[in-house]
């Protein structure tokens, strides 16, 4: 089983309130979770932010794979290093344009004896 440490909305409509759940990762967002981590507020000024530590470093040791947001919480709070963050693979560069195929020479193929003789026949 995949876990995960991922947000789950909770909240009212045009009121969004996070919890930082523990979950398996076949299951919906807003869906049935193992162990809540903590909570984000991000309407509040400043954004309250309220995270169990101890908990977190456990389901880290036992192998849950934080999510972007989670990961980004996470090194915030300096319980990932800096360079855990996901980089997005690049794609490589295109190669450079050749010339147009109108440049190179182009043999025309004059018809030989055998293929005017069988054209005559039909």
């Amino acid at each position: 089983m995949s876990v995960k440490i991922r947000l789950r909305r909770i909240g009212a409509k045009k009121h969004p309130f996070y919890r930082l759940v523990v979950a398996d990762s076949r299951s919906p967002r807003d869906g049935k979770f193992i162990e809540i981590l903590g909570t984000y507020d991000p309407m509040t000024e400043p954004v309250k932010l309220n995270l169990d530590l101890d908990k977190i470093k456990v389901w880290l040791q036992k192998g849950a794979r934080p999510s972007d947001t989670a990961r980004a919480f996470l090194i915030d709070q300096g319980l990932l290093p800096k360079e855990s963050a996901r980089k997005r693979p690049t794609k490589p560069p295109k190669p450079a344009a050749a010339p147009p195929a109108a440049a190179a020479p182009v043999e025309e193929t004059v018809p030989g004896p055998a293929v005017a003789a069988a054209t005559e026949e039909t």
